[in-house]
């Protein structure tokens, strides 16, 4: 395993353990992350999503599988089963991620996933009839950038 395909591992297996301090440290100071509900954070941003995401989830577990490196950019096919604390409702959602490392670091991190698939179960009906529509990702967005914005200031979660 190289260096890369161990950083991987150790921050998906950090994922599984929900210890968001060796996650945010597989960060590289000037990284950037990405995914179809939070879209272009910076550093301080996708560290505190993903203390935000771990500290709040209801019966989180996580998979991660194929990993795969080439040069400084490498993929992996990860899995998260949850409780939305928003609606109370079961979510498996799957995920593919791509990552290019920079001084042994994580320096983009993009993660795709389709979102419609996550708002029907997440949000249900819904979601099932609405979650395509650019209307309701949008409000997904803003809604999970306000609440990271809330947590970043310190404010309670509603």
């Amino acid at each position: 395993m190289n260096s890369h395909e161990a950083l991987i591992h150790q921050f998906y297996t950090a994922f599984q353990n929900r210890d968001y301090a060796t996650m945010q440290d597989c960060y590289h100071p000037q990284a950037t992350f990405s995914d179809p509900v939070f879209q272009h954070l910076n550093a301080a941003q996708v560290k505190a999503m993903w203390q935000m995401l771990l500290t709040s989830a209801k019966d989180m577990r996580a998979s991660f599988a194929d990993i795969n490196v080439s040069g400084n950019n490498g993929t992996c096919t990860w899995q998260a089963w949850y409780i939305f604390s928003k609606t109370g409702r079961p979510v498996h959602n799957v995920i593919h991620a791509s990552f290019e490392f920079k001084d042994g670091k994580i320096f983009r991190h993009q993660d795709s996933f389709n979102l419609w698939r996550w708002s029907r179960q997440a949000l249900g009906v819904p979601g099932l009839f609405l979650g395509w529509s650019p209307m309701v990702r949008n409000t997904i967005r803003k809604s999970a950038t306000y609440s990271l914005g809330k947590y970043m200031s310190g404010e309670k979660q509603a």
